[in-house]
């Protein structure tokens, strides 16, 4: 496909001319910005679930929909997840959503930052139809968030990767629980953490939900370093290992995507690139990586899987 791209960019992701794809000025009732989608395939269109923030400054999640994923986007009159009194855990906002595709429920499952007065925490809910949802509620009470669930067991165990932040030291790292029925969780396990002097350094959050491959989990991150212009979010990528994802088998010394363009450094978070969601088509190998930019517009870049392996697999 065409594409737009900064020279000083890793050219594995390629920018949709298109982008961004949708931005405030589209939805179809007064919101400050709309960003940080979550990203499925019905069978008919993609998907969106996006993070939409109102002139409260609190987000709701809302759902738009196109026929090819990148242009004619039709927007869902009323917001799908919203705060409400009735769910004290997010009364003040439904934030960052990530959307896994469970066959075994024969649903999608929404893994959501749920913030509330004591924080920000993972929630979970479900959905058939991208028009209802059935919450299961918390799972990881705050500080918690940047949760994503792998689309089937491991052994007999669901598995959510998520980011508490640590009692000791303050960190923010990937780590992942297990389940036997989405509601009751054991103990995190870390993965991975952030790297001390890298692009890295200051946190990491999980992206999308990992993509089975036969080389393992493909996994895109968000990770944060600390500049004096401020913060700047990157995406990088790591493997894990298909029967014990905490196994890292391979993960990128750099970042393959970083805020480059006018629509990524200019808005309410100027710096910012942050994946929730992609979509691979077998077919022709595409892989779309939709993201937030400067927490304002939404946007999305494509490669293809198998380019994206081959690079990763040069990594140590």
């Amino acid at each position: 496909m065409p594409e737009s791209w900064h020279p000083g960019e890793q050219r594995v992701f390629r920018r949709a001319v298109a982008n961004p794809l949708l931005t405030a000025d589209d939805w179809p009732y007064p919101v400050n910005a709309v960003f940080n989608p979550a990203v499925a395939h019905d069978g008919e269109q993609t998907v969106l679930v996006c993070r939409v923030e109102d002139f409260q400054g609190r987000s709701h999640l809302s759902v738009a929909r196109s026929a090819d994923g990148l242009n004619g986007w039709s927007i869902d009159p009323e917001p799908l997840i919203y705060p409400s009194a009735d769910h004290q855990a997010e009364m003040w906002g439904a934030e960052d959503p990530r959307v896994t595709r469970v066959d075994e429920l024969g649903a999608w499952v929404i893994a959501y930052t749920a913030y509330g007065p004591t924080g920000p925490a993972v929630s979970l809910a479900t959905t058939a139809d991208f028009r209802t949802v059935e919450r299961i509620g918390v799972v990881c009470p705050p500080d918690d968030k940047n949760a994503a669930l792998l689309p089937r067991r491991i052994g007999e165990h669901f598995v959510l990767f998520h980011r508490p932040r640590t009692v000791v030291g303050g960190h923010a790292d990937v780590w992942m629980s297990r389940s036997l029925d989405l509601r009751s969780w054991l103990a995190p396990e870390p993965v991975f953490r952030a790297r001390a002097g890298q692009w890295d350094s200051a946190r990491i959050g999980m992206g999308p939900p990992p993509l089975e491959t036969s080389d393992g989990w493909l996994v895109a991150y968000h990770g944060v370093r600390h500049t004096v212009a401020g913060e700047l979010y990157r995406v990088g990528l790591a493997l894990l290992d298909l029967e014990d994802p905490l196994k890292v088998v391979r993960r990128s010394p750099e970042w393959f995507l970083g805020p480059a363009t006018a629509y990524e450094l200019q808005g309410d978070v100027p710096g910012v690139v942050f994946p929730c969601g992609w979509l691979h088509d077998p077919f022709t190998d595409s892989l779309r990586l939709y993201y937030g930019a400067a927490d304002s517009v939404v946007a999305m870049a494509e490669s293809s899987l198998s380019e994206v392996l081959d690079r990763l697999s040069r990594c140590g």
